[in-house]
């Protein structure tokens, strides 16, 4: 530990926490929050430290120093990390986005007020230490020959793709596939496990005497390695940090709680997490020796219709919808409010989730249109090729993806990382009747749609466990195209809602840039003058219902040509 970090350790709380109700129980297990690992990420190299505790002590005490209310704005954060205004305000609004604290000023302020609202140091510094992950690697799935014939083995692009891409990894072996829950979850605690004694001194503070041994950790210090780790038993999640711990037990309500020896609090999460690896371990052995011979990334394949329509309210339990192919798929509110889904190899399909979500990623799909209804958290798409996301969110980050067009009501600025092929964006461009609902439930403005203002970052992810040549860091992501508005089209989703109330959206709530609301109404005009034209045209019987069977035969072949026969079918079989 270095003497900068002892004596430049944040202050005492502004707000002091309420002594908590202690929440006594022997099955109480510690889990990684996931969130963090997974959508709060950033490929900045000034982000990214080799020894994240050394050098993060003398930007702490920078920071301290122009904190006010212990809260770091935007310009601080880009004077103390010599970054650029934009990487400063991405900073913050992708914490925002992660936290774990719901009632955060960071969380609750307008757009116009994230750069003065800023972030809790504490925060901050705990943000700025994970983006040294490392995330696990894809893997390859056990029975390959099973998904042979959905997962395509080639593409145009597999020759062109440059040696340094985290893509080529993914598609060198097409059977490729998402880490299953429970080895991701084993990798973060691992992670943890190796510096959280880094982690809790970096939020301790100095007590009386000297040296490492005097310092201590604060309740509300305690409450804020909340942001990395929880606790649950069996679906229930302890709201807070303090509540599962022993340290506060005996506190008086009416005093502030006395601050505990941050080596106590280090050996008690240590040995909480060795505890749960232990059960993690056990757990992956047994499906890999038992009977069924199932992963869990098999069994959420097998299972994941099935799994959708159980609800809770904890963020380490994502829906999985998987190896969905050649098929439409529909879930709405009462499947998924309120949850994260993860859309992961899906195939030549069309899938519906429309339901206000918190979080969700779109991993390894091709040849396919995805429908999200309103996240209002973030998104990630990753690994796709030759897909259409239409989607309203706060923020999305697109990696990694060939050929794929993005239709987005987007509050934040679009992230580009990695290697892209090719990709386009366009205005959101379609509607449901409860999309007004939901986008209003989860914090969504539809006034604000920063569609064409991707912002592009590293064409190499440093977070990835590859090695990369000398310099590759240095080069950009390739940017996306916006789709020209002669080629602009308004997508209709089906009634899926039959029999069940209507909402009250009969629009798209994202204005239209005027451009492609000009053609939008050409289109619209031309469409009703070709129908004017036939009303009034006068033919014979015959005649009339030749020129129906032709209208009836290109429909039908358009049907086919598009792949959209099959929702026909799906709508019929609903």
């Amino acid at each position: 530990m270095t003497e900068e970090l002892i004596d430049q350790s944040p202050p005492p709380d502004p707000d002091p926490i309420e002594t908590p109700n202690p929440i006594q129980s022997p099955n109480l297990v510690i889990h990684p929050r996931r969130v963090p690992f997974e959508h709060g990420l950033l490929p900045i190299q000034k982000l990214v430290f080799t020894d994240p505790i050394q050098t993060l002590a003398p930007i702490k005490q920078k920071l301290a120093a122009s904190a006010t209310n212990n809260r770091v704005g935007s310009a601080a954060i880009s004077d103390a990390l010599s970054i650029s205004n934009d990487h400063a305000r991405l900073v913050l609004e992708t914490l925002g986005s992660v936290l774990h604290c719901e009632t955060d000023p960071l969380v609750l302020a307008k757009p116009e007020e994230v750069d003065s609202v800023g972030a809790d140091l504490r925060d901050l510094l705990l943000f700025l230490f994970i983006q040294s992950y490392k995330k696990l690697l894809p893997r390859t799935h056990k029975d390959s020959a099973s998904v042979a014939d959905v997962w395509p083995s080639t593409s145009a692009f597999d020759g062109y793709l440059s040696a340094l891409s985290p893509i080529q990894l993914v598609r060198s072996n097409s059977r490729r596939f998402m880490p299953s829950p429970a080895d991701e979850e084993a990798h973060q605690l691992s992670y943890l496990q190796k510096h959280i004694a880094n982690i809790v001194a970096l939020l301790a503070e100095p007590g009386e005497g000297e040296g490492d041994e005097s310092l201590v950790l604060s309740m509300g210090s305690l409450e804020h390695i909340g942001f990395l780790v929880h606790y649950g038993d069996k679906g229930f999640d302890v709201p807070s940090l303090s509540q599962a711990s022993p340290f506060f037990a005996n506190s008086d309500s009416n005093m502030p709680a006395v601050p505990v020896p941050a080596s106590q609090v280090n050996d008690w999460l240590l040995k909480d997490i060795a505890s749960a690896l232990e059960s993690i371990s056990d757990r992956i052995s047994g499906k890999e020796n038992g009977a069924s011979n199932a992963s869990d990334q098999d069994a959420a394949m097998a299972n994941s219709f099935g799994a959708l329509n159980k609800v809770s309210s904890n963020d380490r339990g994502p829906c999985i919808i998987e190896g969905v192919s050649k098929t439409s798929l529909f879930k709405q509110a009462s499947d998924l409010k309120g949850r994260s889904v993860k859309v992961a190899n899906c195939h030549d399909s069309v899938i519906y989730l429309l339901a206000p979500l918190r979080y969700a990623t779109v991993y390894g799909c091709s040849d396919s249109t995805i429908v999200l209804g309103a996240a209002g958290k973030a998104v990630r798409v990753e690994h796709c090729e030759r897909v259409h996301v239409i989607v309203a969110t706060k923020r999305i980050c697109i990696a990694n993806c060939r050929e794929c067009v993005f239709f987005l009501g987007v509050n934040q600025r679009p992230l580009i990382v990695g290697d892209n092929h090719k990709l386009q964006v366009a205005p959101y461009n379609t509607f449901y009747s409860h999309l007004e609902e939901h986008i209003t439930e989860v914090g969504i403005q539809p006034t604000i749609n920063k569609w064409n203002e991707s912002l592009a970052l590293g064409a190499v992810d440093p977070h990835d466990s590859l090695s990369h040549p000398t310099g590759a860091s240095d080069k950009q992501s390739e940017p996306a195209s916006c789709v020209d508005p002669d080629q602009f089209t308004t997508f209709l989703i089906p009634n899926w809602f039959e029999g069940e109330a209507l909402g009250s959206t009969k629009d798209n709530p994202f204005p239209l840039p005027d451009a492609y609301k000009a053609v939008q109404q050409t289109n619209l005009k031309n469409l009703e003058e070709t129908r004017q034209s036939l009303r009034e045209t006068s033919l014979e019987e015959n005649r009339k219902r030749e020129l129906t069977t032709a209208f009836h035969m290109h429909f039908k072949d358009w049907l086919y040509a598009t792949g959209n026969i099959r929702q026909l079918y799906c709508l019929q079989g609903d």
